[in-house]
C-alpha cells in the first residue's frame, strides 16, 4: 500500500497544442495545384505559449506571369517578383528542406493542407528536387468539417478565424495566414477533446475524416451531376 504522504496526483497530459509546432502557408499564381506556381511562402514556429520563436519568408520569382486576379489577392505583381524574388529553383529547395527539418521534431499546420503540399511537391518535381512526404500535418479545415459538420456558412480561414475569435489582419499574406492557422487549430483543440491526441494519430485520423467528407460531398454533387468527382486524398495529391 502506498503511504498517503507518497501519493502524488498524476501529471496532466501535455497536448500537442501546448508544445512547439509550426505552420506553413503559400500564396501562388492560381487555384489549381497542378499548375500553380509559388509566389510567397511563410513558415512560422511557435513555442508552447503560442509565441512566435522563428519565422522564414520567401518571395519567389515563379518564372511565369502572375495573373492580375492572383496579384489582387496577395499583392505581389510579376514585376516585383522578378525584381526581388528568389529564383523558383532555389526557393523551392529551401522551403522543402526547411519543412523536412521541422517534421523531424514537430507537427506542421496548414489550412487546406492538400493544396499547399500538392503545389510544393509539383514545384519540387518541376525543378528537380525530391518530393516531400509531409507528416504529421494538422489541417484546421479538415478538423472543422469533422467537429462542426453541420454549421452553416463558409469555411475559409477568414471565416474560421472570425468564428474562433482569432485575430487575422492582412489576410492572404502567407505570414498572417500561417499565424491564424495556428490560432484556429489551437482554439479547435482546446474546445474538442477528440482532437487532443498525439500528432501522428491525429494525422492518420484526418486522412479518414477528409476521405469521408469527400465521399459525402461527392454524393451530394451527384444529385445534379452524376459524373461529379471529389478527390479524397490528403494531405497531398499523388503525382499524376
Amino acid at each position: 500500500m502506498i503511504e498517503q504522504s507518497e501519493y502524488t496526483e498524476p501529471a496532466s497530459p501535455v497536448l500537442w497544442h501546448q508544445l512547439p509546432r509550426a505552420a506553413f502557408d503559400l500564396e501562388t499564381t492560381g487555384t489549381d495545384p497542378e499548375s500553380a506556381r509559388i509566389v510567397t511562402a511563410s513558415v512560422i514556429v511557435v513555442n508552447g505559449r503560442s509565441e512566435i520563436v522563428h519565422h522564414r519568408e520567401w518571395l519567389v520569382d515563379p518564372g511565369v506571369e502572375i495573373p492580375a486576379a492572383a496579384s489582387a489577392v496577395h499583392g505581389i505583381t510579376t514585376e516585383r517578383a522578378r525584381a526581388e524574388g528568389l529564383p523558383a529553383l532555389e526557393a523551392v529547395g529551401e522551403i522543402a528542406a526547411h519543412l523536412t527539418d521541422l517534421f523531424a521534431t514537430m507537427p506542421v499546420l496548414a489550412f487546406n493542407a492538400c493544396y499547399d503540399f500538392t503545389v510544393l511537391n509539383r514545384e519540387a518535381a518541376r525543378h528537380g528536387h525530391g518530393l516531400l512526404d509531409p507528416a504529421p500535418v494538422i489541417d484546421p479545415l479538415v478538423l472543422d468539417r469533422r467537429v462542426d459538420r453541420y454549421r452553416r456558412g463558409k469555411r475559409t480561414l477568414s471565416a474560421l478565424a472570425d468564428f474562433y475569435r482569432v485575430p487575422l489582419s492582412n489576410a492572404h499574406t502567407s505570414l498572417a495566414d500561417a499565424a491564424a492557422t495556428i490560432g484556429v487549430a489551437d482554439a479547435q483543440t482546446a474546445r474538442y477533446r477528440e482532437l487532443q491526441i498525439e500528432p501522428f494519430e491525429l494525422h492518420a485520423a484526418q486522412i479518414n475524416w477528409h476521405l469521408a467528407w469527400a465521399e459525402d460531398f461527392q454524393q451530394f454533387l451527384r444529385g445534379k451531376d452524376p459524373l461529379a468527382v471529389v478527390d479524397g486524398t490528403w494531405p497531398h495529391k499523388p503525382a499524376l
